[in-house]
């Protein structure tokens, strides 16, 4: 096997090639950008993105994201189009076409054929004087000095330029839409992305039993409660359900250190008092964050004064949360 030398050097030329073209580009947005973003805003249609070759994989990202940022978006691959997938574009849509050369016959097939259908064009190209870049409506200019590639050839630094100028694009249309983290979150239901935004703590207290005892239950009615709930601790409540006190494993423990009679113990006498708690309606993630920060593994579930639940470490852990 060939031994490659400078492996590290490599690598990192690579990515300060491509970090630089990046740089590069951001002096390239201008006035045009801004009047693509505008009239992609403005528009009824959708967006569809198309190219060849790694161009359209670079396209299918763009679309990815403009989809889940509330942009509706489509991709449509540049050879299929002319066999038939151009009857998926509307007048009313913008059609963004990526690539590198701007000169391929692909492309040279497909523009006049964009054009015709009334739709405006939009060009990301790197080289501007190209077919593409002449007879685009817009131009996103992803002009680039040479690809990460030795022998300049494997499209690499051109379709990392392509993807930036992509996510330049959404992000913009994105605030204008004043998109949201709610917003976002529909688009996100699965995964542990889309439960950061919308899962509640009260969504996750029914998987459990309610552990609660009265101040007066004597110890032994608190260690059934706390064995039999399997939570590890057990709130201890009033006559109308508002906290006074927790009591767990811990404080079971540290009771029997101290005490070789407890026979006339109540929970009143062992429980923590101001335990941490957390509203129903918050978001799991801040439960996950509290007991990050205080270092412990459950917290009391309130709805306003009254207990409701426990939320365990586990719970989150279940979920992807944590």
């Amino acid at each position: 096997m060939k031994v490659v030398k400078n492996i590290v050097k490599i690598a990192r030329n690579v990515l300060i090639n491509e970090s630089r073209a990046i740089a590069t580009v951001a002096e390239f947005v201008d006035d045009g950008f801004q009047a693509c973003v505008e009239e992609i805003y403005a528009s009824k249609g959708r967006v569809v993105v198309t190219g060849i070759g790694k161009s359209a994989i670079v396209a299918q990202k763009i679309v990815a994201t403009l989809n889940s940022t509330g942009t509706p978006a489509l991709f449509m691959h540049a050879a299929d189009a002319i066999h038939g997938d151009l009857g998926m574009i509307q007048a009313e849509d913008t059609v963004i076409c990526i690539s590198k050369s701007g000169n391929t016959p692909e492309i040279k097939v497909l523009v006049p054929l964009i054009k015709r259908t009334g739709c405006k064009l939009v060009g990301l190209v790197s080289h501007v004087d190209s077919y593409l870049g002449q007879h685009s409506d817009y131009l996103l200019n992803g002009t680039i000095g040479e690809e990460a590639c030795p022998n300049n050839l494997a499209p690499t630094t051109s379709t990392t330029v392509h993807l930036a100028l992509g996510d330049a694009l959404a992000i913009c249309l994105l605030q204008l839409r004043q998109f949201s983290s709610k917003d976002f979150a529909r688009f996100h239901p699965g995964g542990a992305l889309g439960k950061q935004l919308y899962l509640k703590v009260g969504d996750l207290i029914e998987q459990h039993q309610l552990p609660t005892v009265s101040e007066n239950a004597n110890i032994k009615e608190v260690i059934i409660e706390i064995s039999g709930k399997r939570l590890g601790a057990t709130a201890v409540v009033g006559e109308k359900g508002g906290l006074l006190g927790i009591i767990t494993d811990g404080d079971l423990r540290r009771m029997l250190e101290k005490n070789d009679d407890f026979s006339g113990l109540r929970a009143k006498d062992i429980m923590s008092l101001e335990p941490k708690t957390i509203d129903k309606e918050d978001f799991a993630v801040e439960a996950a964050h509290q007991m990050q920060k205080n270092n412990i593994t459950q917290l009391i579930v309130m709805d306003d004064t009254i207990v409701v639940g426990f939320v365990h470490f586990h719970d989150l852990l279940k979920e992807g949360i944590i």
